[in-house]
């Protein structure tokens, strides 16, 4: 294990932090705990619009901690609805804040897609945007 080194992971959960305190920032909450969740909870949401090939080169633009996190849980093989809607993308975003509910899914969904916009390759985003449906679309910056 000699001249194993940890500063890639450190550098992957110091940006993470970056991600959360950014989002954190933006909301407005002061709670980077929740901000956190609201993050992941967008990830995965997203990921389950997405196709497969999809999911893997946005993926590839995450830090590795949020890598992690984006594919937590994640099931390739199970049958994903092949339509999303805004009302069962709010549902799963929703689901994350049974106990503590967000009073603006949509303006919170919209910070953390401007946190992703800053945070990942134009033409990535560009292919993302692509694959939703033009309701979900409209959340984008």
């Amino acid at each position: 294990m000699s001249g194993t080194s940890t500063k890639g992971l450190d550098h992957s959960v110091q940006l993470a932090h970056e991600w959360i305190n950014e989002l954190d920032e933006a909301l407005g909450w002061g709670d980077k705990h929740r901000s956190y969740r609201l993050l992941s909870a967008v990830l995965q949401t997203l990921r389950d619009c997405l196709p497969v090939a999809g999911v893997a080169h946005l993926s590839a633009q995450l830090p590795l901690v949020l890598r992690g996190v984006y594919f937590e849980h994640w099931r390739p093989a199970a049958q994903h609805p092949h339509h999303w809607d805004l009302d069962r993308f709010f549902a799963a975003i929703d689901a994350f804040f049974a106990q503590d509910p967000i009073e603006d899914v949509a303006d919170a969904v919209a910070e953390v897609f401007g946190v992703l916009e800053n945070r990942v390759s134009e033409g990535e985003i560009e292919k993302v945007v692509g694959y939703l449906p033009a309701e979900i679309r409209a959340l984008w910056p």
